[in-house]
């Protein structure tokens, strides 16, 4: 088992990596809209989307793999009403690939995001 970090994405903000290489798929932990640097991206679910899809494609980076290799996405949401705007960022960020994906709205995310995505990944 192999923990990731890389300064490319928010430090995990509790006690938990990244993500975790094991058996050889990534294990990534949600993430949310903080820059590398640590601070939140106020803004739309838009705003917030962009931000969550390039710290996962940096954590899944640092782990070996790619969005190309995800095989799984959870999705949770503050508001379901975001859900098309985020399907088609989302669609954008992976294009042709389709992981198998679950969206599931939630009452309160951490730092008050409005979006947060985790991903479970082939490593190559």
């Amino acid at each position: 088992m192999k923990f990731v970090q890389t300064d490319k994405a928010p430090s995990a903000i509790g006690p938990y990596s990244q993500a975790v290489v094991a058996n050889g798929m990534v294990f990534t932990s949600g993430q949310i809209a903080l820059t590398p640097e640590g601070v939140m991206l106020e803004g739309d679910v838009s705003v917030q989307t962009k931000q969550v899809l390039k710290n996962l494609t940096a954590v899944l980076e640092a782990a070996g793999s790619s969005l190309q290799d995800v095989v799984k996405t959870t999705i949770f949401l503050d508001n379901m009403d975001d859900f098309a705007t985020v399907n088609a960022i989302y669609a954008e960020a992976f294009g042709d690939h389709k992981p198998a994906r679950s969206t599931v709205a939630v009452k309160t995310l951490p730092k008050n995001a409005l979006v947060e995505i985790d991903a479970v990944a082939l490593v190559k």
